[in-house]
């Protein structure tokens, strides 16, 4: 081969080497901006808009989703850790963090020559056995009297203890089965109120006032229908209101209308809840029989409501069923109320499914804000445990698992255990990364807990961070749901995978120009 072509290869590879440091690099920036939220003593991160506004919180999901990132490798790690959050709610720092480091170790091994489909190759074999492992270590969790639900609270909710009791007896009041139900959320439960008390309460609260100030406030024993539509006359078009016929029809629907809404006050109706717009007529004749109306609700907050209640939502058009028909579509609640101060309506004690909220309060809007994020993180982390069973926290659990990768090790074929090496190295940031964080050496720390896992053939020993001496996180009540760990590695392995397949970056075309240019054509 000639010195000619001997360059122009070197530099080919240079470039394709140039584009994995790229994205390697913005991974790595992604991961630093949240990396020192982890752990006990992990701090908070300020985030300042053009205009001034400032959101100060923990929250690893809220930085990434609120922080400027422009790079598209940044944007596809911020788009796992958003699935990460939608599908378990918790662990999108770890996600983070992980990925980070996967990435910076196969770039690492790339630049050596290690060939990329080899790095991958092992990073497969490595995160499939750390799965494993994973699932061998978790501890089912199934009774919610149980101490350890208390804990996983506590650790997810930042040691905030009321918060903690908050979610607990949330998630007593709500039950095991309905904690399993795979389309309810408990963080979707938890609400916050700037100058609001801390409670827990079974109903719903409803985020919209009473449509005007002559409805009653306090209704007991109330009987509640819910339309998912608007509660107002069908509609005719303008042309054919022109016209007598059309007319007539225009005076048809609003005698039907008046007789509907007639109906719905013969009912023994206390509180009405619309999806959208109430008419005028209906607002003055429900009025005038003392009837709560709440016009615009969110779909989400309507949905909570039928179901606590009992109630089957109904459509405009269905209203014109009989009495006897339309009852069945009726809910129920021992108790309605408006708080004016907080411009809510709260369903308490719905005879429908159990439904409990979380009500959490603070001082300012900037801190309910935040208290608000980590009742939900909360939550989240009670129900994945729940569903999932725990691990021992504190990274604890992804260095005894490093371990375990890195027996295979020496099984697999060729370069491919150069990715296997990744993902130990992976593994074992999260506890260098929570070490550092509360001010200690992560190096020496990480070699005295594997010598302490090895030694008492214990896998919950990680480091104290108050004392900086090696602890059971078992018996320091540091527990984290399995299913957080388990999504937070595949997430890692998918975009580590994603990244490292990237040689080449091209800047794509403007797809209306080009439009443009070939229709000139």
């Amino acid at each position: 081969m000639s010195l000619k072509q001997q360059a122009s290869q070197g530099a080919e590879v240079n470039e394709k080497l140039a584009a994995l440091m790229t994205n390697s690099n913005a991974v790595r920036a992604i991961a630093s901006a949240v990396e020192g939220t982890l752990g006990p003593k992990g701090l908070d991160t300020m985030l300042v808009d053009k205009f001034g506004e400032v959101v100060i919180t923990n929250d690893g999901v809220t930085i990434l989703t609120m922080m400027e990132a422009n790079h598209p490798a940044a944007r596809m790690v911020i788009n796992i850790a958003k699935a990460q959050q939608e599908e378990i709610g918790d662990g999108t720092t770890t996600a983070t963090v992980m990925a980070g480091a996967l990435v910076g170790a196969g770039v690492e091994q790339v630049a050596k020559g290690v060939p990329v489909a080899r790095v991958i190759e092992g990073i497969r074999t490595g995160v499939r056995r750390a799965l494993e492992a994973i699932k061998e270590k978790t501890l089912p969790m199934e009774d919610l009297r149980h101490s350890w639900v208390h804990q996983v609270a506590l650790v997810a909710g930042r040691e905030h203890q009321d918060i903690a009791d908050l979610v607990v007896e949330s998630a007593r009041l709500i039950g095991r089965n309905k904690l399993l139900d795979p389309n309810f959320k408990l963080a979707d439960t938890v609400v916050s109120e700037e100058g609001a008390s801390n409670q827990v309460f079974m109903g719903v609260i409803l985020n919209k006032e009473t449509i005007n100030k002559q409805m009653p406030r306090n209704l007991d024993d109330v009987k509640i229908l819910v339309i998912d539509d608007a509660l107002e006359p069908e509609e005719i078009e303008d042309e054919a209101l022109s016209t007598e016929a059309g007319f007539a029809r225009y005076l048809e629907l609003q005698s039907e209308f008046r007789a509907n809404v007639q109906r719905i006050i013969n009912l023994g109706v206390g509180l009405v809840l619309v999806d959208r717009g109430v008419d005028d007529i209906a607002e003055e004749m429900l009025t005038d029989a003392g009837i709560m109306v709440v016009q615009r609700v969110l779909a989400k907050e309507l949905r909570r409501a039928a179901e606590h209640t009992g109630a089957r939502i109904i459509k405009r058009t269905g209203l014109k069923k009989e009495s006897m028909e339309l009852e069945k579509y009726l809910g129920k609640a021992n108790r309605v109320l408006e708080d004016e101060k907080l411009e809510q309506v709260w369903i308490l004690n719905g005879y429908g499914k159990p439904m409990a909220t979380v009500l959490v309060g603070a001082a300012t809007e900037e801190v309910v804000g935040e208290r608000e994020r980590i009742a939900k993180d909360a939550a989240s982390s009670v129900q994945a445990s729940i569903k999932g069973g725990v691990v021992p926290g504190g990274g604890s659990v992804e260095l005894a698992v490093a371990r375990e990768v890195e027996k295979i090790r020496e099984n697999t074929r060729g370069m491919a255990a150069y990715g296997v090496d990744c993902v130990a190295e992976a593994l074992k940031r999260p506890l260098a990364q929570i070490v550092s964080n509360a001010g200690f050496n992560p190096l020496e720390k990480i070699g005295d807990v594997l010598a302490a896992q090895v030694e008492q053939n214990n896998s919950s020993l990680a480091v104290d961070c108050d004392t900086g001496e090696i602890a059971d996180m078992l018996e320091l009540g540091v527990l984290d749901p399995a299913l957080v760990k388990i999504h937070a590695l595949k997430a890692a392995g998918e975009i580590a995978e994603a990244i490292l397949r990237i040689d080449t970056i091209i800047k794509m075309r403007d797809y209306k120009q080009a439009a443009g240019d070939n229709h000139e054509q």
